[in-house]
C-alpha cells in the first residue's frame, strides 16, 4: 500500500495533536511529530524548522501538509504569554513562507484556533463562518491575529485553513491547565473534592469529542489540498453543533457516578469573559460534518475512566 502524503503535526502531544496523530497514521498518513522545546522560544523556532525539513523531505515532489494543534494559551492566560505565542507562530511562518514556492504549492496548512473564543461576544447565535468575530478576552483577539499570521502562508501558495474549534474533551487533556470543565468535573469526582463553577448553569456550550474532531480536521484537510495553491483561506467550524447546559452536564455526571458533583458557584472576574449561549453551526463544507458523533454521556464516562487511570498510576499533580 502506498503511503499516504506526509503530515507534521505541531503540538503532538497535547489532546488534539496527539489524536491526530493517532488518527492520520491510521489512514496510512506519514506523521512527523514535531519536538520542539518551547521553554525558549529561539529553540523552538530551531526545532521547527527542523521538524518542516523532515516532513519536506518526506515529501518529495509529492503533497505535505502541516496540523498547528499546539498552543499554551487559555482564557485566563496573560497579554504577555499570548504576545510571546503570536510571536513564535509569526517566526515559523516566516520561515515556513521562504522555502521554494514549487514546495509551497504542494502544502496545506491547519490552524486550530478557538470558535469560543472567536465569538465569545458576538451576537445573535448559533454563530457561523458568516458571524463577525468579537472576543471577549485577549486570548480570543490572539487567536484573531494568529489566523492573520497563518493567512498570510497563502500568498506563498499554500492552501490555508482556519479551524475554528468549540469545546474540546477528551482523554489526555493537561488537567493543569485552567480549562476543560468536562476534564475538570471528571478529577474532582475521582478526588472527592468541590469544583468551582463561575458562570450561570445555564449556560450553553458545544463540547466536540477529541477523536471526532481530529477525524474532522483531517478530513478538511484533504478538501483543503485539492483547493488551488494560494487560495484565499477557508475558515471552517469544527463542531457538535448540538448544545448543552452546565446544569445538564451535572446530570450526565450524577447519573454516570450516581452521585451530584459537589459544583460550587462562585463569582470570578473570569466570568466577565465567558459568553452565555456559545451554540454554533458551520456553513463551509457542510457535508464534512454528516458523521456520526461520540453521544456526550459516553465521551464524559470515556474521559473519567481515563482520568482514574492516570490517577491510579501517578497520583494527583
Amino acid at each position: 500500500m502506498t503511503a499516504g502524503p506526509p503530515t507534521l503535526v505541531v503540538g503532538a502531544r497535547g489532546l488534539l495533536g496527539s489524536a491526530v496523530r493517532q488518527s492520520a497514521a491510521a489512514r496510512g498518513l506519514r506523521v512527523v511529530a514535531a519536538q520542539v522545546d518551547w521553554s525558549v522560544a529561539e529553540n523552538a523556532a530551531r526545532d521547527l524548522a527542523r521538524a518542516v525539513d523532515q516532513v519536506v523531505a518526506l515529501a518529495g515532489d509529492g503533497a505535505w501538509s502541516i496540523v498547528w494543534c499546539a498552543g499554551a494559551g487559555v482564557t485566563a492566560s496573560t497579554d504577555d504569554v499570548l504576545r510571546a505565542e503570536t510571536e513564535l507562530m509569526r517566526a515559523f511562518v516566516a520561515d515556513l513562507a521562504d522555502r521554494p514556492a514549487e514546495r509551497l504549492a504542494r502544502c496545506t496548512v491547519f490552524f486550530a484556533s478557538s470558535a469560543g473564543g472567536v465569538y465569545a461576544g458576538a451576537a445573535d447565535p448559533p454563530f457561523t463562518e458568516l458571524s463577525t468575530p468579537a472576543p471577549l478576552a485577549a486570548y480570543g483577539r490572539a487567536k484573531l491575529v494568529a489566523e492573520e499570521v497563518f493567512s498570510g502562508l497563502a500568498a506563498s501558495g499554500v492552501r490555508v485553513v482556519l479551524g475554528r474549534i468549540s469545546n474540546l474533551y477528551g482523554p489526555g487533556q493537561n488537567l493543569a491547565k485552567p480549562q476543560g470543565l468536562i476534564s475538570q468535573f471528571c478529577l474532582a469526582h475521582h478526588l472527592a473534592r468541590p469544583i468551582g463553577i463561575y458562570v450561570s448553569l445555564d449556560t450553553l456550550r458545544d463540547y466536540i469529542y477529541v477523536d471526532d474532531c481530529a477525524e474532522l480536521v483531517l478530513d478538511v484537510v484533504a478538501r483543503a489540498s485539492s483547493n488551488e495553491p494560494g487560495s484565499a483561506p477557508v475558515t471552517k467550524i469544527l463542531a457538535s453543533q448540538t448544545s448543552v447546559t452546565i446544569a445538564s452536564i451535572i446530570g450526565m455526571l450524577r447519573a454516570i457516578y450516581k452521585r451530584k458533583p459537589q459544583a460550587v458557584l462562585a463569582a470570578s472576574p473570569l466570568g466577565a469573559r465567558q459568553a452565555r449561549d456559545l451554540r454554533f453551526r458551520s456553513v463551509v463544507w457542510p457535508d464534512l460534518d454528516e458523521r456520526p458523533l461520540t453521544p456526550l454521556p459516553v465521551g464524559i464516562a470515556t474521559t473519567g475512566e481515563d482520568i482514574g487511570r492516570s490517577l491510579r498510576l501517578h497520583g494527583p499533580a
